[in-house]
């Protein structure tokens, strides 16, 4: 596909983003405003069926991108290497992880979020979550390993999925040749999901039309109104990590441009907006990885990991944010000690931020940590929950940001980047022919040794 062809494939998929964004929350505040039943349940409906078909490519995806990434490892250098490259990535996923919870805090902290606002949200709201599980450090980490093995794809368990298939992938790394039969297998089932995904892509600009204009039908603005503060801390807090954080990193550290950064990744930031799901951009977002100059191989590895374990707008922006506008909403002054905690859970809590509901988890960590009383969780969460769909769009996009960038900063640390892939004019494909067709003539010789120490990218990747 050319590039001028591939351009206007961009184009027209942001223009009707955009136009899906607009036409949604017109057609929502249209349903809410007129009481229009029949225009409600439409929306909430397409945006039902969006969701559905982007989750249930979600765990195969996972697992075969983080068995086949962690084999392709086998071509960067052998298991040193391969040690060294995983140690750098979660050191990076730390220090990012730091920087935005204190961003998180020092917003919402600054515009004192939450002071003065009443609010209060239905008694079915408050019972509903109250029955849900809250975060629990003990029960968290049981519940990565699974006791049956199949419960965990049946029952979408993405932490148990992903505990898996780092032992699967680290068993068939070890076996070499003589997994090379499961291997190849995993690979054809990712190509195949990542198909299949492509052409779910073109469908969010119908998805999220029915996402926004749910959220405006059910809630309206006499909801969002008295919680524009949060919403606007979490937006504010989610762009400085996204537009001044990973770019000066990413100029000083990785000696990379922030324009072609955002130029190469912007298909799949997109998406990750509409879709508010790091599991099912992965693909796009590892193409934009391999776009800018990252091998191949630690693509793979780093960018699957990152969709459960670096998280900056779910598990640090976001909670940060979110529990000083509790605290404030109910009078309660935090302490040094409390910030420090939300500090402490954002960095080494970011597991807990897997899977679809992975958000309510850390919230409910947070809250807990800083030792506010079970109503007041309860009664917080389900008022923030009212506009979780508009939260997440800016969080996902902030967490797929931070899962390309921080690759791109690795393999510069480690003299792996592609510079001739950095420099190349190619535009991000939408997982077409083009993205795809290389990838078995890239990947079918993992055995063989790397020259020179680098994995070859190809320059139209």
């Amino acid at each position: 596909m050319s590039t001028t062809t591939r351009s206007r494939k961009h184009t027209f998929f942001g223009v009707a983003v955009l136009a899906g964004l607009v036409l949604g929350a017109l057609l929502g505040f249209i349903a809410k405003q007129g009481d229009v039943s029949w225009l409600a349940t439409t929306l909430s409906r397409i945006g039902d069926v969006f969701v559905s078909l982007v989750q249930f490519t979600v765990i195969p995806l996972v697992f075969t991108a983080i068995v086949v990434g962690i084999t392709s490892l086998r071509r960067l250098g052998g298991g040193r290497t391969a040690v060294q490259l995983g140690g750098r990535t979660l050191l990076w996923f730390g220090i990012t992880s730091l920087i935005a919870v204190l961003i998180g805090i020092a917003v919402a902290a600054i515009g004192n979020i939450g002071s003065g606002v009443r609010v209060t949200p239905s008694e079915d709201a408050v019972a509903n979550i109250a029955e849900r599980a809250p975060g629990d450090w003990w029960a968290f980490i049981q519940s990565i390993v699974p006791t049956n093995v199949f419960s965990a794809f049946t029952e979408g368990n993405v932490l148990q999925v992903v505990f898996i298939a780092l032992l699967v992938g680290g068993a068939a790394y070890a076996l070499g040749d003589r997994a090379g039969v499961f291997v190849n297998f995993n690979r054809a089932a990712f190509d195949i999901i990542q198909k299949v995904l492509g052409w779910i892509i073109w469908l969010a600009p119908i998805g999220v039309l029915g996402l926004l204009g749910n959220a405006f039908a059910s809630y309206g603005n006499e909801f969002f109104q008295p919680l524009i503060s949060l919403i606007v801390a979490v937006y504010v807090g989610c762009a400085l990590v996204l537009f001044v954080v990973y770019p000066v990193l990413l100029r000083f550290v990785g000696k990379v441009s922030p324009l072609a950064f955002f130029r190469k990744s912007w298909t799949a930031l997109q998406f990750a907006f509409v879709s508010q799901s790091s599991g099912a951009t992965l693909p796009l977002s590892r193409q934009a990885a391999v776009n800018l100059g990252v091998p191949r191989g630690f693509a793979s590895f780093a960018v699957p990991l990152g969709t459960t374990t670096k998280m900056d707008g779910c598990a640090a922006v976001f909670p940060a944010a979110t529990t000083v506008f509790i605290a404030n909403l109910n009078g309660i002054a935090l302490s040094f000690g409390d910030y420090l905690l939300i500090v402490l859970v954002a960095v080494f809590g970011s597991l807990a931020t897997a899977g679809t509901t992975g958000w309510f988890t850390m919230l409910t960590l947070t809250l807990a940590a800083v030792n506010l009383p079970a109503n007041v969780i309860a009664t917080g969460v389900a008022i923030v929950f009212a506009i979780n769909p508009i939260l997440d769009m800016m969080r996902t996009a902030t967490n797929v940001a931070g899962q390309i960038a921080v690759p791109v900063l690795v393999a510069r640390s480690t003299g792996i980047l592609d510079d001739e892939a950095l420099r190349s004019s190619a535009d991000l494909p939408l997982l077409d022919d083009d993205a795809t067709d290389d990838e078995p003539k890239e990947e079918s010789d993992d055995d063989r040794p790397a020259e020179s120490g680098k994995d070859k990218v190809p320059a139209n990747a």
